[in-house]
């Protein structure tokens, strides 16, 4: 029970839909560009699928200890199983889920311990399909805990997963702006007008719209603000990361909670600011150390100015991450669990070595160069992984590639690359 319980975050329908968000991303891309109303941009678009594919590595390497706390409470306190073969039991935890979800989604915007697993979906300032993969690495910490009343009602585990993954995939299409406000739809399901409104950092916008699936909830529990016409969101986190690394993206505020934990003189705001607000920070500390929000009046998204030669390292490096990732999830079966380990660390640098790139406007060529020449040699001759697994070829074959790569981006001018390979979206 434990290893299929665990196995919630690694539901196949959200194995299987993964191609499909895709197809929806590349759709919602041409169709922005086709209409002029793009809001793709290569650095945004690249954080977020990679902060998505690098979460993915939790459930994969089995990270975390909800399987066993829900095998626990599944066995010890639940009522007896419910049969799974009834749709009665799936319509039942299908809703009982969702609400659950609801108050896990709220009480993470409310307790700033909780926030900090779930600010990496918020820190997205364009409100696009790839948003949807902007997820945190840290949500196993606590995120189970909610879910503990699905198994003390007796919900059988593979009932849970089935409900889990189909909310999840759900929520994927309502990360858009091309699709208008639907009406009665609204009235009782989650749409992409009302997750705009959760997503905005607008003051008449912030702290609304829970519910993973169905509106109901938030209608219930006072927490529904609808999207105005008069009103457009402004996307993003009130305190903005200006950053693309997703170390600081998963550690920012919980740096921020031990630093302002360590700075106050008050012993009980040293306890107080990990269970407080998310916009609450001790007095002596915000006075000293204050932080410096955005001004909605003169937004400007976080988008550095780049150079030719790094979007197509970028485009290149995106593309190698499709593809190496795909076959890691795809091959599973052939590899073991350190070679899986290996081959997930590679893939976390590799990502977090390009996004730095796409802060500045030089190219990375010394890191870039060291990562590639280690992992040929670690990958082919290290002994401790299957050079003839085909991720450990794809790994080598990618390494080779942006050696030249780099050789050539970094020796010929800027002025020779004239592809128009555009960052910014189109306004």
């Amino acid at each position: 029970m434990e290893t299929t319980i665990g196995a919630a975050d690694s539901s196949i329908l959200i194995t299987l839909a993964i191609p499909m968000f895709f197809l929806l991303v590349f759709l919602e891309l041409i169709y922005g560009l086709a209409t002029g109303k793009n809001n793709y941009r290569l650095n945004d678009a690249f954080t977020s699928i990679s902060l998505g594919l690098i979460s993915r590595f939790v459930p994969l390497l089995g990270i975390g200890f909800q399987g066993a706390a829900y095998a626990y409470v599944a066995n010890k306190y639940n009522l007896t199983l419910l049969s799974s073969s009834s749709i009665f039991v799936w319509v039942f935890a299908f809703f009982l889920y969702d609400f659950c979800y609801y108050w896990m989604h709220r009480l993470h915007h409310e307790v700033k311990v909780f926030w900090a697993t779930h600010v990496v979906h918020h820190h997205g300032e364009e409100f696009n399909m790839s948003t949807a993969m902007r997820q945190t690495s840290t949500g196993f910490l606590w995120k189970w805990v909610f879910y503990l009343p699905i198994f003390m009602v007796g919900i059988p585990p593979e009932v849970f997963v089935g409900v889990a993954g189909v909310n999840l995939v759900y929520q994927f299409w309502c990360h858009t702006e091309h699709i208008p406000q639907l009406g009665w739809y609204e009235k009782i399901f989650v749409s992409p007008s009302n997750h705009r409104v959760h997503h905005a950092q607008n003051k008449d916008y912030v702290d609304a719209n829970y519910g993973g699936v169905f509106i109901l909830w938030d209608r219930f529990f006072g927490t529904y603000i609808p999207e105005s016409e008069e009103l457009k969101p402004i996307y993003g986190t009130a305190k903005p990361l200006k950053s693309w690394n997703p170390f600081r993206a998963n550690f920012d505020i919980f740096s921020e909670m031990i630093f302002d934990s360590t700075r106050t003189k008050s012993y009980k705001d040293k306890v107080k600011v990990w269970f407080s607000s998310p916009k609450w920070r001790p007095a002596d500390v915000e006075k000293e150390f204050p932080i410096i929000k955005n001004d909605l009046e003169n937004f400007e998204p976080y988008d550095p100015e780049i150079s030719n030669q790094v979007k197509i390292y970028g485009w290149t490096q995106l593309l190698f991450l499709l593809i190496t990732f795909a076959s890691i999830t795809m091959t599973l079966g052939a590899q073991n669990y350190l070679e899986t380990s290996i081959f997930a660390c590679a893939l976390v640098i590799s990502c977090t070595i390009v996004l730095m790139a796409l802060e500045k406007f030089d190219l990375k060529v010394f890191p870039e160069f060291i990562k590639s020449f280690f992992v040929i040699i670690f990958f082919a001759w290290s002994g401790l992984i299957n050079p003839e697994l085909l991720v450990s070829k794809l790994f080598i074959a990618q390494s080779v590639i942006n050696i030249v790569l780099m050789l050539i981006l970094s020796t010929f001018p800027e002025k020779f690359f004239t592809l128009n390979l555009k960052t910014q979206k189109n306004n």
